[in-house]
């Protein structure tokens, strides 16, 4: 299975619901549902309300991607994903670094499911390297001593080896990993963050603008919209400046 192309610039938005109730939840998918394409689920949301908050999701009208950045031997990641396709997420992650063998193993065991059951197989992206890393963390605690672009394409195509559908990835690598990799490998950019939004807590951070243009095919983001005074206008301003670097692009 392959994720459906973005029709508008709004479906390539992932919305990270980095709340802690469904209350919330509901609050933000009722509101947003009709400006992004999908709302992110992480493990903050997941150990508060459980899978109750896909439900509430997908109920209200939305689409889910999970971010649960399995990382484990692979019998175990390949038991959680197969448990995870009976719960209506349209995709989700597990972690490069988990080695080729998890990373094969998943896909066997995802695709053995859906034949058995009769569904399509999931949407599955490798997550290559947090977006709080950078290279000093690369090099000094993690003691890889690869630039950490080449490290990020080398994770990438491993994930591509293995049978997945595509990575998270910054903005920087994009346009190496679709010439590398190919245009139906899907990248989506995560640490979005738009010039007028709070950097937080990442350090690799990137403008819709720059990870449009660098070839991403969605983005991630969560606090400049749905902290805003105004998350609707927020919105809107995220999909303008997507429209505009699609043209930029076109150009």
């Amino acid at each position: 299975m392959s994720i459906q192309r973005p029709v508008e610039a709004k479906d390539r938005i992932i919305l990270a619901l980095d709340v802690d109730t469904i209350e919330d939840v509901i609050k933000y998918v009722d509101l947003l549902k009709d400006y992004v394409g999908f709302f992110k689920v992480g493990l903050p949301l997941m150990i508060s309300c459980g899978f109750e908050s896909i439900q509430i999701i997908k109920e209200h009208g939305g689409k889910v991607y999970f971010d649960g950045k399995f990382q484990d031997i692979p019998n175990t990641i390949a038991q959680a994903s197969t448990n995870l396709m009976a719960k209506g997420i349209d995709f989700f992650n597990i972690s490069a670094t988990g080695g080729s063998k998890m990373l094969t193993n998943t896909i066997s065991a995802c695709n053995s499911y859906a034949k058995k059951n009769d569904i399509e197989p999931p949407v599955i992206l490798a997550v290559t390297l947090l977006s709080s890393f950078g290279q000093k963390t690369l090099t000094n605690e993690l003691c890889v001593e690869m630039n950490i672009s080449k490290y990020v394409l080398q994770l990438s195509r491993m994930a591509k080896e293995a049978g997945l559908s595509g990575v998270i990835a910054p903005d920087t690598d994009a346009a190496q990993i679709k010439q590398e990799l190919g245009e139906d490998f899907i990248v989506v950019c995560p640490a979005v963050r738009p010039t007028w939004a709070i950097v937080n807590d990442q350090i690799r951070i990137v403008s819709p603008t720059d990870a449009i243009k660098a070839g991403a095919d969605y983005i991630i983001i969560g606090r400049p919209i749905t902290h805003a005074a105004d998350p609707i206008a927020a919105a809107k301003l995220v999909i303008a400046e997507i429209e505009d670097a699609l043209k930029m692009k076109e150009e």
